[in-house]
């Protein structure tokens, strides 16, 4: 759970546009817009190397109290990130303001614990279907991922999304019958199970051109 308080300095921007964006990746700092709470949406500057700490060590879910000069202290979550195709810096960011109580939207990391029993014995593989479930809870609870037990997983079972553990004080958003995890035979068992299955029995082939038989004449 994040408990540790994150602080992030933060300025107000007045030129907007790419220009100004680009004017400020050029002097290390991130553009980014914070919103919510029904106000008008606040058009911020980051320090690069500040920003990308933070996400290091705080996550994506971690409550982050913004400073803006001795007075003014925001909290807020990180929603959306850019980054540059090639060098892969933070280029602009997306911040929603929360109260550490309030409940919100979140998608969470699914991680898989365990080795499959269907992959341990019987040469399963495992397929994680669902990399992400979206829950609503307290702001300042969420977790950093969500932890899927597959041990007890025999060939052809399944975990759905509606059998994942949350939190306590959460609830689940996305389709409870969405399946997350599946265990299936490899690729070489599957093709072995096909080719020891019974062959169709082939059909009587039509014989093109052939002529018909004629129908026995109506009595006149």
């Amino acid at each position: 759970m994040a408990s540790k308080e994150f602080k992030l300095a933060v300025e107000q921007r007045s030129r907007l546009g790419t220009t100004g964006a680009q004017n400020l990746r050029a002097v290390g700092k991130v553009p980014a817009v914070l919103y919510g709470h029904g106000v008008v949406p606040e058009h911020l500057a980051l320090d690069a190397r500040a920003f990308e700490d933070l996400l290091h060590h705080a996550g994506r879910n971690a409550i982050i109290t913004l400073t803006d000069g001795p007075r003014k202290r925001q909290t807020a979550l990180v929603r959306e990130i850019a980054r540059h195709p090639v060098s892969r810096r933070v280029v602009h960011a997306d911040l929603q303001r929360v109260s550490a109580d309030e409940t919100i939207d979140a998608r969470l990391t699914i991680v898989t614990v365990g080795v499959a029993e269907g992959v341990r014995s019987a040469g399963a593989v495992m397929d994680v279907i669902t990399h992400e479930l979206e829950v609503a809870g307290p702001a300042n609870q969420i977790p950093e991922h969500l932890e899927v037990d597959v041990t007890p997983l025999e060939m052809h079972q399944h975990i759905t999304a509606g059998e994942v553990p949350l939190p306590a004080g959460f609830r689940l958003l996305t389709a409870p019958e969405t399946v997350v995890v599946a265990i299936e035979p490899s690729r070489t068992a599957h093709e072995l199970e096909e080719a020891a299955a019974p062959a169709e029995e082939a059909a009587e082939p039509e014989v093109i051109g052939a002529t018909p038989e004629p129908a026995a004449s109506e009595e006149q």
